[in-house]
């Protein structure tokens, strides 16, 4: 454990914290009718950090959370707080805190008397425990109902004092159970960043569960991606956005989601390859480090993932690869709008719960024809729906390989963006897209300008990764 020294109020008042890395080997919990909630689960948390465990209901990260704080026993594999083995540690005896989704407050008891509950039974003198209670409650906002009872506050306010009843205890680790899935959004956005700025100040290692892919992204030093009881993929949150470890995780995050489109691999004599997507063709040069890293697939399928951002309106006229298609609906959502535009090419389905199909991770379930792809135009100027559209995707397809998808981009990929027409005025009709100039390859580690390599999978700046896609999961 790593002592860690902090002020708090006053300059003269320190609080010691003890700071705790946690470690889960091979960890399984399989329930006695045989459900395998998590599947040899292995991840370390460092001291500080903030850690999110992010995906949707039922796929083993409240598990994950409650056999960290000993209230599930894990089938096997270890838990370890400090290196030191913990599955036999008893819960009270785990220095840890935990901030659970109903708040669990005593309606019997006052704010004050819910704060100071932890230490009461742990025997603090009255002073400092009041001292401590104090302090706590005016970081939090809430020293001026200390005499209030629950039923008297609001739902921000009820989980102000789950926060202060678990900071007050100075745990080594914070466990938080989606905290904030029971507040409106508005609510959610204020306090979200409360909890990221208060652990950040607090120095305590935070791990939280959140189906939500807002908080994990922006509340998050790394995110922890999982499926069915399976870790999917790990890395900070520009990591796992744009360079996506598995299919499923490239089709999970994002909203909207990123296009992902079969497409066929040919090289035509050593000078370029070409994607067909559907009836149209992307071009690589033979020079274009990315055409070697899909060139040994040729008269092969990959799949081809394009994040919205990364598409920008440009006109028909514009030079480079442009793909055509037609504009099948329009959301404004205010500041942008999406459009949904159908380029005829074939659409990979992954499914959030089904099993992987014929080996491919990821739990691709098939191909949909006529797939569209969606684009973010910032301003509220679009063309109509049915009209004619052009895109010119340039470098800005990544690919996937064994179900595997890598498509490192940075959020806006420096991609030409059209200014916004006036309101009442529409885009210039057919218009393209201009995606981002940045992927990776298969097989290295380099890196392009301002890319950060991963651990296990290609470094940025070297092509796509290829995949093939199982032939029995295409329809005719």
């Amino acid at each position: 454990m790593v002592p860690v020294t902090f002020f708090r109020g006053s300059a003269d008042e320190l609080w010691e914290v003890t700071v705790t890395t946690v470690a889960l080997k091979d960890v399984t919990k399989v329930f006695p009718d045989g459900t395998v909630a998590v599947d040899a689960v292995n991840l370390d948390v460092n001291d500080g950090e903030f850690l999110v465990l992010l995906g949707p209901s039922g796929c083993g990260k409240s598990t994950v959370l409650r056999m960290i704080a000993g209230l599930e026993d894990p089938s096997s594999g270890a838990v370890l707080l400090d290196g030191e083995l913990a599955n036999d540690v008893p819960p009270r005896d785990r220095k840890i805190a935990m901030v659970f989704q109903d708040f669990a407050l005593y309606p019997h008891m006052s704010v004050e008397e819910n704060l100071a509950f932890p230490l009461r039974l742990a025997g603090v003198d009255p002073a400092p425990r009041g001292e401590r209670v104090s302090d706590v409650a005016s970081a939090l906002g809430i020293g001026d109902m200390l005499a209030r009872k629950p039923s008297q506050l609001s739902g921000g306010q009820r989980q102000r004092v789950a926060m202060g009843r678990a900071i007050v205890r100075r745990p080594g680790l914070f466990l938080m159970d989606e905290p904030l899935s029971n507040l409106d959004s508005g609510l959610r956005a204020e306090l979200r960043a409360e909890i990221s700025g208060l652990t950040r100040e607090l120095g305590v290692t935070t791990i939280y569960v959140t189906h939500d892919q807002a908080e994990a992204l922006t509340m998050a030093d790394r995110v922890a991606i999982m499926r069915r009881g399976v870790l999917q993929d790990v890395g900070t949150p520009t990591q796992v956005y744009g360079r996506p470890a598995t299919l499923y995780v490239a089709a999970f995050l994002g909203s909207p989601r990123m296009n992902l489109l079969e497409a066929s691999v040919y090289v035509h004599l050593d000078r370029y390859v070409a994607l067909h997507l559907g009836e149209q063709a992307l071009y690589l040069p033979w020079n274009d480090i990315r055409s070697r890293a899909v060139a040994h697939y040729h008269g092969e399928r990959i799949v081809v993932g394009m994040r919205a951002e990364a598409l920008t309106p440009v006109s028909p006229e514009a030079p480079g690869d442009v793909l055509r298609g037609r504009i099948r609906y329009l959301e404004h959502h205010g500041h942008e709008s999406l459009a949904f535009v159908d380029i005829g090419a074939t659409a990979v389905v992954v499914d959030e719960m089904a099993g992987p199909v014929d080996g491919a991770p990821g739990g691709q379930r098939g191909l949909r024809r006529f797939g569209q792809v969606v684009q973010r135009i910032t301003g509220r100027g679009a063309d109509l729906p049915g009209e004619p559209a052009h895109a010119s995707p340039g470098r800005a397809c990544s690919a996937t390989r064994a179900g595997t998808t890598d498509a490192r981009r940075s959020w806006r990929c420096g991609s030409r963006r059209t200014r916004p027409s006036p309101r009442g005025t529409r885009w210039p009709s057919p218009y393209a897209w201009t995606p981002c100039t940045s992927s990776t390859s298969a097989g290295t580690g380099s890196t392009s300008a301002g890319a950060e390599p991963r651990s296990g999978v290609a470094g940025p700046g070297d092509g796509p990764l290829p995949a093939k896609l199982p032939k029995s999961s295409v329809r005719a």
